[in-house]
């Protein structure tokens, strides 16, 4: 286990905010709560010591990040398409969708698309917040649970989409080794408004990733990531 790190933190945002899952390494206690704001994931008590979040964090000023790129090779094409492109640093400064496709067709020569501008909110608020504090920088880690999912199932790609509920009985199953009853008792309590079934079970994989970095053990797409021109890592950790 790496010096210095006791609590880990899996995180993913839904509609309601954020999802948190927590475990306590010396303990093995795991807990969960709902965050309104990106800066409780880090902040919120039990403090955690590292945080993989399920968020585009380092972002391109044009172009494809080559993490999406060698995830989307991993999962191959059933699950590939759940890998988005990040979108280009850029379009942060849009105020509306509309604006958002003009800034991209005038850089890339596309339109962004609506479950890309969906997320766009989530992406502005992790990056205000990674962009003014450095420390945090070192604490908080992308991650993507179809990643998480992959390397848990033995470098695999699920055979399910995360929403159907042979999705959630798939993910259950490879979350249960690690996390015990935890994943299912936290699907059935209620937590807050906005949450899903899988915003839920994409937390825990992210937790899975968080206690594997601790350890030291995680995978890191690509193995040398380029940083952003904020010095943002363009990564994806399983």
């Amino acid at each position: 286990m790496k010096r210095g790190i006791r609590i880990v933190c899996g995180a993913d945002g839904c509609r309601g905010g954020w999802i948190r899952v927590i475990k306590d390494l010396d303990t093995g206690a795991i807990s969960w709560r709902l965050c309104a704001m990106a800066h409780e994931l880090a902040s919120a008590e039990p403090v955690p010591d590292l945080i993989g979040v399920d968020i585009p964090m380092g972002l391109p000023e044009r172009g494809p990040r080559l993490c999406d790129l060698e995830a989307r090779r991993l999962l191959g094409r059933g699950r590939g398409s759940s890998i988005f492109p990040a979108p280009i640093r850029p379009i942060l400064t849009a105020a509306s969708y509309e604006e958002a496709c003009r800034i991209r067709v005038g850089i890339e020569g596309k339109r962004l698309s609506r479950q890309s501008w969906g997320i766009i909110p989530k992406i502005r608020e992790m990056d205000e917040l990674l962009r003014r504090d450095p420390i945090l920088r070192e604490r908080v880690r992308e991650v993507h649970p179809e990643v998480s999912f992959f390397f848990m199932a033995g470098q695999r790609a699920l055979r399910y989409g995360k929403k159907t509920p042979m999705g959630r009985e798939e993910r259950c199953r490879l979350l249960e080794p690690h996390f015990g009853p935890w994943p299912a008792t936290a699907l059935r309590e209620p937590i807050g408004p906005g949450i899903g079934a899988d915003d839920i079970l994409d937390a825990f994989a992210a937790l899975w990733t968080a206690e594997r970095m601790a350890r030291g053990t995680a995978e890191m797409l690509p193995p040398t990531p380029p940083r952003d021109r904020f010095g943002l890592p363009m990564e994806i950790i399983a």
